[in-house]
């Protein structure tokens, strides 16, 4: 049993845990959790989730990019819906709670409305998103990007490491290539997307509050840097004569701490490739990464600007060349002021008059999902920030508020509409 089970809790909040318990144990490595798109894992996943909707009485069905669905009409047949979900897939050696809590809780919510589901002026739909992570295929946001309808036919070419296409994947898994585009939901079929998950960050807990809601999710910007010098022996080449990659790249690495740390950013260089590699070798070639996210595109793209500035008058005093490669851009995601209300009046019901609003500092299917709907989240504390990782957290008071609060979001909509 997990220690996030030894409370008092609501029996509804400890079976959402036990839930998410379950579907840890569905994992490709005996050690961890490892649950990635397309795999026999994914399928289990899945299947155990769509029992969970059958009991909750929604009508289920995977669509053609794996994503797992259910739905409850509303007052008459075929009215517009209300989404709610999040995702199933993990990243290698991942926590319990990351996507698969806010899956979870979006079923039991379901569930506690099987009884007034013909009285609500919307239909009612659960996802469970088959790829945020990208860990596969190395392309993140897959499953909700067929939902919005954003599917680029150029990732079907996308290869894993042992170099199985996406294309290659989706045919062993069962699914049909050439009916991507019916996962694709349009506009006037869906009411907005509410998505529960935990913050994946210090704030909520700081705060000493159960419960926040989100009011932007992070722009993001993905580069790979390439600084190139001169290999020369270590030994016999003095100082003048050095164009050291390493030490260009070094200083790029620390400037982008000391220029982004004391605004409201965050930027990682998460990787760095030496060459050639050998301990008497001046490097002459270093490829690094750049991970920059700000609450709004224009802080994000600013802050770039003077980094990238910065970063060749470096290299240009260093007599080396300097490469910039875009390898990912995400549009930072507002979310909606009507659905924002209703996850605030949620989070008053489950007893926090004036919750704490946050601008999301990881990415999330809402992201997508604003493409084609309106978006809104709430965020649940996790102990110490700690996400992406074993030591994931949740307690089961706050899971139990967080079940309280997005039920009475979704009343709160229904009152609205």
């Amino acid at each position: 049993m997990s220690p996030d089970l030894e409370t008092d809790a609501h029996p509804d909040a400890c079976e959402v845990l036990a839930r998410c318990d379950e579907l840890a144990a569905i994992s490709a490595r005996p050690d961890g959790i490892e649950r990635v798109y397309l795999t026999p894992e994914h399928r289990k996943a899945n299947d155990l989730v769509q029992e969970w909707m059958l009991r909750a009485g929604l009508v289920t069905w995977v669509d053609a990019a794996g994503n797992v669905c259910g739905r409850r009409e509303g007052r008459v047949p075929g009215l517009p819906a209300l989404l709610l979900g999040s995702h199933l897939d993990t990243v290698p050696d991942a926590g319990r709670y990351d996507g698969i809590l806010g899956v979870v809780l979006a079923v039991a919510v379901a569930e506690r409305l099987r009884d007034r589901g013909r009285d609500l002026p919307f239909a009612l739909e659960v996802v469970g998103f088959s790829d945020e992570e990208g860990a596969r295929f190395g392309k993140a946001l897959l499953g909700s990007s067929a939902v919005a309808g954003l599917w680029d036919q150029e990732w079907w070419e996308l290869a894993d490491r042992d170099g199985t296409t996406l294309r290659e994947a989706t045919e062993q898994f069962g699914l049909d290539t050439a009916l991507i585009g019916t996962a694709a939901r349009r506009r006037e079929d869906l009411v907005g997307y509410l998505e529960a998950h935990i913050e994946q960050g210090p704030e909520l807990e700081a705060a000493d509050a159960a419960l926040g809601y989100v009011t932007s999710i992070a722009g993001a910007l993905r580069l790979t840097l390439v600084v190139t010098g001169e290999a020369r022996h270590a030994g016999g080449t003095p100082y003048p004569r050095r164009r050291d990659a390493l030490v260009g790249a070094s200083e790029i690495v620390t400037a982008v701490e000391r220029r982004v740390r004391d605004s409201d950013a965050v930027a990682t260089v998460g990787r760095l490739e030496v060459q050639p590699g050998a301990v008497n070798v001046i490097p002459g070639r270093v490829e690094l990464t750049l991970d920059l996210r700000a609450a709004t595109d224009a802080e994000r793209d600013a802050l770039w600007e003077e980094l990238h500035a910065e970063m060749r008058r470096t290299c240009a005093a260093r007599g080396l060349g300097l490469e910039v490669r875009r390898d990912h851009v995400a549009a930072a995601a507002r979310t909606a002021g009507r659905l924002r209300q209703a996850v605030v009046a949620g989070i008053a019901a489950a007893g926090d008059p004036a919750p704490l609003g946050l601008w999301s500092r990881a990415g999330h299917d809402a992201m997508v999902m604003a493409a084609v709907t309106d978006v809104a989240m709430l965020f649940v504390r996790c102990h110490d920030g700690i996400s992406h990782h074993p030591g994931e957290s949740v307690r089961a008071d706050d899971v139990d508020r967080a079940l309280v609060a997005l039920e009475a979001a979704v009343l709160a909509l229904a009152g609205t509409s």
